[in-house]
């Protein structure tokens, strides 16, 4: 009897990022960001190295303060300073706020780590793509955690 190998797990895994289409015009929400953890200081190197190099360096984001442990107020990413703000405001429960000096502002849904696959998924579909050119982002998709 033969074991079949098992392909080795991958050393950094695979970022879970849907980035909507850039359209020319505002949107609400930009994408969706589904992280394994609320370890800001683990997941957020993560997210800015898979962004798209035409954001530009992020340098400021803000994160929902009831949702993400308290953090520094900045850290280092890639040799690069990034601030790190709290919003504690009920408008935007499940977003993370981006932003790059003349480059731009991003808001990307937050997908709550422990959020099932089955569940993720058409989460992240439905923010990365426009409805009949709405956004089909729910303020509240996803239960409080």
């Amino acid at each position: 009897m033969t074991a079949a190998l098992q392909p080795p797990l991958p050393s950094h895994p695979v970022l879970r990022l849907r980035l909507a289409p850039h359209v020319g015009m505002p949107r609400s929400i930009d994408g969706a960001w589904w992280p394994r953890s609320y370890d800001l200081i683990v997941e957020l190197p993560r997210l800015l190295a898979g962004l798209p190099r035409e954001w530009g360096h992020v340098t400021s984001v803000t994160v929902n303060g009831a949702a993400w442990p308290m953090t520094a107020g900045r850290m280092l990413v890639a040799n690069q300073v990034v601030r790190l703000r709290r919003n504690l405001a009920a408008s935007a429960p499940h977003t993370v706020v981006l932003l790059a000096p003349g480059r731009g502002r991003w808001d990307l849904l937050v997908v709550p780590p422990d959020t099932t696959e089955e569940a993720a998924e058409p989460l992240m579909a439905a923010a990365a793509h426009d409805v009949e050119g709405g956004s089909p982002w729910a303020p509240d998709p996803i239960p409080p955690v």
